[in-house]
């Protein structure tokens, strides 16, 4: 055993002098009396700065602020504005020893300032921990963030979930490379298509800030154009974001910048990165290694130095509107960071919502559009086929495809894919009347009748699409018919039919559980839900937008709007009409949105909607609040809320129960719980006045506690029926 211990490789005799010398210094430093870690008694505090301003991660209103906290002297120099730090909280000002507050459990959180003395007149608790060195709260960010908690009434620390991501230790480690000179300035390519498109350029290249609305030719070339304008501000010395909807449009963007650019000069902020990976890129950034950025929602916050334009493209998309609290959308948050970094602000897209039109109506922003001849040129054919062409065609009583759209698609068949809309997934979602189209819904709880697949083709029972009952002896509440027919049909059912009347062509699908990217160009029928329209090589020969009244019909405010999107985004994807490129859209043609697809004008729908609104005081020209809850809650809470005095309550109304087996929507009921919801309006100029109230008002209730029932606020809802 001895001549084990004596082996070089063992205890202390046989080491090299070096390490005798560095055991005898680990063992005098342990003897010496030392700070118990994280509650810092008896330790030295720091000699300049000795008050630490926290953040800490309670996403609680009525803690919506910070809290002092003193430094020890051996966390001084990692203790910096911007750290993220770990502090005891809620120990209660009665637990104090040698006056220094202690106790309470440990909470992560951000040091927001360093400050001589504190405005809290008792003992202050240590911080405990810093987590790490590296700085990731700027006074940018920090400034940008407590706008966007004020605007949707929320609390900082939510917003801060939203903006910094989870830290990895061994992407901190990791050096971000040096910066790359900045490029030179691009050509202005196929922005000569615009009419102001190379002034815009120009504007960016020179350091300038220009605001524009663009509403982009339909083709494959708008990743391109926005690389170029990206590349002409990194030109100038200044940063660039650019916020699309989800990862294909961003591994579009990434692909032009890298064919423009090279690698190195931007980062690609996506989910699909993976936590280290898109941390590591999120620190680049930071640093400062890299200026110009390209993601999905969450990048809206990216902490780009020297902004110097911020891009949204398809703002109208539901992607783009956060699901968190305080469930902000990318587009206001951007228009945010325009105002305070006074950067440049490009809101692009096929189609035009309605907010965009206001940014031109208000001069905010300018228009950035081509002239008449240039949409032509580029716009395929739009045919429309309404209820009278489909009651006087057999084949669309027979098959649901009308006679134009299946002789449109067995001509586009000759000369590439073609592309088919249909706006449900699945196998025959809704159900209707056969006689007179009214709703079939439930008996019980007025929920939608769905039937599947075997239910379609045997007449078999339906089902409630909320509460899960069976339906066996329907009848129409309207007309009194029995008979049923398909209000929506799913993708999978539509595949079926086209497959069965095109028997030699590949049908393939792209919906919510597989999307497709991208399909080549030889003959094929691609069946789609909106959204998830893959690009084909070349263009499509053709496009079958089916269904169109059923997006037109539902009950909301924005149904128009979005259905003429949808269209549009799916239409982009066709060849121009001198190529042979033909769309068909099944609806009404003397609706609005069906003659604006027709003549591809979405910015003049855009500004008659917004004109209407504007009559009837509905968002965007008057700024509203959602609040739901239970019906006692919820009048409580009106009633408490101290709204502006040109406030109108909207309502209550009952919500809808929660589907069984469904995700619970953001502000929705809890299944088995009624909620009722109502609207608060109030005018131009007291959207401030609005949030400040209600955030008020939830958090007195939340200071409270005792079990109250929950009661959810959501400002400017994207669906307000």
């Amino acid at each position: 055993m001895s001549g084990q211990n004596g082996m070089s490789g063992g205890g202390g005799e046989g080491a090299p002098p070096e390490q005798l010398a560095l055991i005898r210094e680990s063992v005098r430093k342990a003897r010496e009396p030392r700070a118990k870690p994280r509650t810092w008694r008896n330790a030295a505090l720091a000699e300049r700065l000795p008050v630490a301003r926290v953040l800490v991660n309670k996403g609680v209103l009525h803690l919506d602020r910070y809290f002092d906290y003193a430094v020890p002297a051996e966390l001084d120099a990692d203790a910096q504005p911007g750290v993220r730090v770990r502090v005891r909280f809620g120990a209660g000002r009665h637990r104090v020893r040698d006056g220094r507050r202690e106790g309470g459990g440990l909470i992560d959180g951000f040091l927001v300032e360093r400050r001589a003395e504190s405005d809290y007149a008792g003992p202050l608790a240590a911080l405990a921990q810093v987590v790490s060195p590296e700085p990731v709260l700027s006074e940018e960010l920090l400034g940008l963030t407590r706008a966007v908690a004020d605007r949707y009434a929320g609390s900082l620390a939510d917003v801060l979930q939203l903006a910094v991501p989870p830290r990895s230790a061994k992407a901190e480690r990791q050096e971000s490379p040096a910066p790359l000179p900045p490029p030179p300035r691009p050509a202005p390519g196929s922005w000569t298509r615009y009419v102001h498109g190379p002034a815009f350029l120009d504007a960016l290249a020179s350091g300038g800030a220009p605001r524009a609305v663009w509403n982009a030719l339909p083709g494959p070339l708008w990743s391109d154009e926005v690389a170029t304008a990206v590349a002409a501000t990194l030109a100038a010395g200044r940063g660039a974001l650019v916020v699309v909807p989800d990862g294909r449009a961003a591994a579009r963007v990434d692909a032009a910048l890298t064919a423009l650019l090279g690698t190195g000069r931007h980062a690609l902020l996506t989910a699909d990165a993976g936590p280290e990976k898109r941390y590591r890129q999120w620190l680049a950034v930071r640093r400062g290694s890299v200026r110009a950025v390209v993601g999905t929602r969450a990048a809206m916050f990216a902490p780009v130095r020297d902004l110097g334009l911020v891009v949204l493209w398809d703002d109208g998309d539901d992607s783009h509107s956060e699901q968190h609290a305080p469930q902000p959308h990318a587009r206001d948050v951007l228009l945010l960071r325009a105002s305070l970094d006074r950067c440049a602000f490009l809101l692009g897209g096929w189609s035009c919502t309605v907010e965009a039109a206001q940014l031109v109506e208000s001069g905010w922003a300018r228009p950035l559009a081509a002239g008449r001849e240039q949409v032509r040129a580029a716009a395929p054919l739009v045919r429309t086929v309404g209820d009278q062409e489909l009651a006087h065609d057999e084949a669309a009583r027979a098959a649901r495809l009308p006679s134009v759209a299946w002789q449109t698609a067995r001509e586009g068949l000759r000369h590439g894919p073609v592309l088919v809309q249909v706006p449900r997934r699945g196998y025959v979602p809704r159900t209707a009347c056969a006689q007179c189209r009214t709703a079939a819904r439930c008996r019980h709880c007025a929920g939608p009748l769905e039937a599947g697949p075997l239910e379609a083709r045997d007449g078999g029972t339906l089902g409630c699409g909320w509460c899960g009952r069976p339906e066996d002896d329907w009848h129409c509440p309207e007309c009194g018919a029995r008979r049923l027919r398909a209000q929506v049909v799913g993708a999978r059912r539509t595949a079926e039919e086209l497959g069965r009347a095109f028997p030699a062509v590949p049908v393939r699908t792209s919906g919510r559980e597989h999307v497709l990217d991208t399909v080549p160009g030889t003959p094929a029928l691609v069946v789609s839900t909106p959204g998830a329209e893959p690009v084909a090589e070349g263009g499509y020969a053709a496009a079958l937008l089916l269904d169109g009244w059923a997006m037109l019909t539902r009950p909301d405010l924005r149904a128009g709007e979005d259905a003429l999107r949808r269209w549009i985004a799916a239409a982009a994807l066709v060849r121009e009409q001198s190529a042979g490129g033909t769309v068909v859209v099944v609806a009404e043609p003397t609706l609005r949105p069906v003659q604006a697809l027709v003549r591809w004008d979405p910015v003049g729908h855009a500004v008659r909607e917004l004109a209407e609104r504007a009559e009837l005081g509905f968002p965007p020209v008057s700024r509203m609040a959602a609040v739901s809850g239970p019906p006692e809650a919820l009048a409580g809470f009106l009633t408490a809320a101290g709204l502006p005095p040109d406030a109108e309550v909207l309502g209550p109304v009952p919500l809808p129960p929660a589907p069984a087996g469904s995700p619970r929507r953001p502000g929705g009921p809890p299944p088995g719980e009624h909620w009722e919801r109502a609207l608060v309006r109030v005018p131009p100029g007291s959207g401030a006045a609005l949030a400040a109230a209600l955030k008020a008002a939830q958090a007195a209730r939340m200071a409270r506690g005792g079990g109250e029932a929950a009661v959810r606020v959501r400002i400017d809802p994207p669906d307000i029926g």
